[in-house]
């Protein structure tokens, strides 16, 4: 028996139908891309639309120059829209301006909106509920140096420490727990204030370890006591020099209201700022207790 090559003639052609089938499916395919792209961009468009308009609202609300940042988390953005709830809306601004302060960062984080997006879009604020809002405002070190009497210390820095070390001199706590202590919120926490201060004519580098609280909305410090310092350690400041040096790390410091009109109830020292806090539950937009059903 003779077989032969099987020629390319002799292998079954695809049939037009099949082809015909699979020309459908990559059109289908295209069509869903593209429909998922548009809606996607659509998706974006209309939250950066919601955004804005807050924006703008927010600047009227915390008298701000400018608009603030506004983020609407949460993906997709439209069902969000069309119950009319969201998870969290987080309003920032940097660089804010109250009395001598120059450089104040506002933050705002708003849970459980409820905003009806009718409202929203026409940029009518008023029936916004806020289920959880929180809101800082953190002043730097650079802007706490304008504040007199601290405005006579040169290079003014200043970094968390310890209640116990404030008052005692003494650390008994270990790295873990002076990062737990820095982290929680509380009416008042240790600082420690470091700069340059004039002696007899002669510059010299001073530590003042001091409790900083809230108090009558503002940011109060109390000096406890002194250190002098160089380069390689602190020594002691004799009392009576003590006496005559604290006054000048006394304090009382106004950022401002809180975002929403929150009343402020915790404080925070971080390394070179310090954040004052406070926290409300089921407010409107303008800052007001929600009223009603």
């Amino acid at each position: 028996m003779v077989t032969r090559p099987v020629a390319q003639q002799d292998r079954q052609a695809p049939r037009p139908d099949s082809r015909k089938r699979g020309r459908r499916a990559k059109r289908w395919i295209i069509v869903l891309v593209v429909l998922a792209a548009l809606l996607v961009g659509a998706d974006f468009g209309l939250a950066a639309f919601a955004e804005h308009t807050i924006s703008q609202k927010a600047r009227e609300q915390l008298s701000l120059a400018d608009d603030p940042s506004v983020t609407i988390h949460g993906f997709p953005f439209t069902t969000q829209a069309l119950s009319g709830d969201y998870s969290q809306i987080t309003v920032s601004a940097a660089g804010v301006t109250v009395g001598k302060l120059r450089d104040v960062d506002l933050s705002a984080e708003l849970n459980n909106v409820t905003a009806p997006l009718s409202d929203l879009l026409n940029g009518n604020t008023k029936t916004i509920k806020i289920g959880e809002l929180e809101g800082s405002v953190t002043i730097k070190a650079s802007d706490i140096a304008r504040i007199s009497p601290l405005d006579n210390v040169e290079d003014l820095k200043i970094e968390p420490s310890t209640e116990e070390y404030v008052k005692t001199g003494k650390d008994t706590m270990s790295d873990q727990e002076k990062k737990e202590d820095a982290q929680q919120d509380k009416t008042a926490a240790g600082v420690r204030l470091s700069g340059y201060v004039q002696i007899a004519g002669t510059k010299v580098e001073i530590f003042c370890f001091a409790m900083i609280q809230v108090k009558d909305k503002a940011i109060s410090i109390s000096p406890e006591r002194l250190q002098f310092g160089n380069d390689k350690e602190t020594t002691v400041v004799p009392a009576e020099v003590q006496k005559a040096l604290l006054p000048n790390f006394e304090a009382k410091i106004d950022g401002g209201s809180l975002p929403f009109n929150v009343q402020p109830t915790a404080v925070r020292v971080n390394s070179g700022s310090v954040t004052l806090k406070g926290k409300a539950n089921d407010v409107t937009f303008s800052g007001t207790p929600v009223t009603g059903g």
